[in-house]
């Protein structure tokens, strides 16, 4: 892995963009939430030192988040990691990153009644129903991205008011 000229870590043999410590750091922001909203940054400060025996800054953890400083000390990524209930390996190893990831978006989202509900509904079909479940949704998901794109749904007027025939 290396990082280009911007900061963004590249993966040599798949030559994808990887996300920096930065990017990792302002996703479990985002993600990891409190009382449904985001930490603040002496929330995470506090909690941090008290996990870790030592002194982190409010700034620090800002510094952290925004890229403007980018190699802490392994107790600092210690203490980040248990604040935010991930393991150490989130910062260092990609594997790790997406697999914490696709795991906190799924807990974000069973957040939501509806797709609580959705899911709970799925557990009690059978494989048939499931599948049928999954190509339903594939189709409901790609007419909402053909409509944010700018594409219309059949029967829907044009920009000048006229409809299809």
């Amino acid at each position: 892995m290396y990082t280009n000229p911007t900061g963004d870590h590249l993966s040599a043999s798949q030559g994808v963009l990887m996300p920096s410590l930065a990017d990792k750091i302002d996703k479990l922001f985002t993600t990891v939430r409190t009382q449904g909203r985001e930490y603040t940054y002496e929330e995470v400060a506090r909690g941090c030192s008290e996990l870790s025996g030592g002194t982190f800054s409010k700034t620090y953890v800002w510094q952290l988040r925004t890229g403007q400083r980018d190699n802490p000390t392994k107790r600092h990524l210690e203490a980040l990691a248990a604040f935010f209930r991930v393991p150490v390996a989130y910062f260092f190893d990609d594997e790790a990153t997406e697999r914490v990831d696709a795991q906190i978006a799924l807990a974000s989202a069973m957040r939501h009644a509806g797709v609580r509900d959705i899911a709970l509904r799925a557990t009690r079909m059978d494989d048939a129903g499931r599948a049928a479940l999954l190509r339903i949704l594939s189709e409901v998901s790609a007419l909402q991205t053909s409509t944010k794109a700018g594409g219309r749904q059949p029967g829907e007027p044009t920009p000048d008011g006229k409809r299809d025939a």
